[in-house]
């Protein structure tokens, strides 16, 4: 009962952490007259992929190893197929041609970058397969060279967006700030009573990581891109995931990787595999339909694709 509370007060932190930190981070946009896809991009993709950050760094520590690389690929999976499959079926998700050609293919990239440095027994024929520290450095030098875009398409001028209320800068801040803390108090909540129940059944730590940590970790993302797209702030749903999704890939596991070289199970090929098709998935998606939208239909497919991954991995 007490664990159930805990989650039931973790959820309700995480709505109004997403709801501060859209109105927040919206504003800010408009006032500084920096676009919000950069905004999601940047701000908003980095304070929610702060869960994952901290879960990685805590398991690199103690060793485990499922956790961290489970964590990580479970949560892109999620961003992917789920939140942005929910966000598409509250409103169609409009694609800035940018985000297309640039920052969804970098995304791609990532992924594949991740399935190649890790499997070193399966792709280069070792006796084991290790994300060493040379391989965290090569996907900290790929986050550095996606900042260097971000930091170039800051400067294009944004939209005028009259429909944002606009505050000051430093109420901005204060209120993005306290949405952030809200979340990062909601998300550990919310990891913390969803593990002790599920470690109550007997689930394995693979299948912990990649499904109610990943998820915990994810739902900063998942409420803010829900409320960013209930109120049509469709550049911050996207740059949201998009960039959570990168910030987690490179630079998340590049800075676990770093703390301690870790081994990589051949387990995790499955999820990896499915996180290579939903990353395709979603630059098909831009093409099939309407053009640069993500639709309502294809966000129901996201959603089933999500559910066979679950039934394959559980039974």
């Amino acid at each position: 009962m007490v664990h159930l509370l805990l989650l039931a007060a973790g959820f309700t932190l995480l709505v109004k952490g997403a709801d501060f930190l859209v109105e927040g981070s919206s504003s800010l946009a408009k006032k500084l007259r920096v676009s919000e896809i950069v905004i999601g991009l940047t701000v908003v993709a980095f304070g929610t992929s702060a869960p994952e950050l901290a879960i990685n760094v805590i398991a690199a520590a103690r060793g485990s190893v499922d956790i961290a690389f489970g964590n990580i690929v479970g949560s892109n999976l999620i961003n992917i197929l789920v939140i942005l499959g929910i966000s598409g079926l509250i409103f169609p998700l409009k694609v800035q041609k940018n985000t297309v050609w640039k920052e969804i293919p970098f995304l791609l990239f990532s992924s594949v970058l991740v399935f190649l440095l890790a499997n070193d027994s399966l792709l280069w024929g070792r006796t084991e397969s290790v994300l060493s520290r040379i391989d965290s450095l090569i996907l900290l030098s790929g986050f550095a060279f996606f900042s260097i875009y971000v930091f170039m398409i800051s400067r294009v001028r944004a939209d005028s967006a009259p429909e944002i209320r606009t505050r000051s800068v430093r109420a901005s801040v204060l209120l993005s700030l306290t949405g952030l803390a809200a979340l990062l108090i909601g998300g550990k909540l919310a990891v913390d009573s969803a593990v002790s129940l599920a470690r109550t059944f007997g689930i394995s730590e693979h299948i912990i990581a990649v499904t109610v940590i990943a998820l915990g970790t994810s739902l900063p993302e998942l409420f803010t891109s829900a409320v960013a797209a209930f109120k049509r702030r469709i550049d911050l749903a996207i740059g949201n995931i998009v960039g959570s999704c990168i910030f987690n890939a490179l630079l998340v596991l590049g800075f676990t990787g770093l703390i301690r070289p870790m081994q990589y199970s051949y387990t995790l090929n499955l999820d990896m595999l499915f996180l290579l098709l939903a990353s395709g998935l979603l630059f098909l998606a831009m093409f099939t339909g309407r053009r640069r939208v993500l639709d309502r239909w294809e966000s129901g497919v996201f959603l089933v694709i999500y559910a066979a991954y679950l039934f394959m991995l559980l039974f």
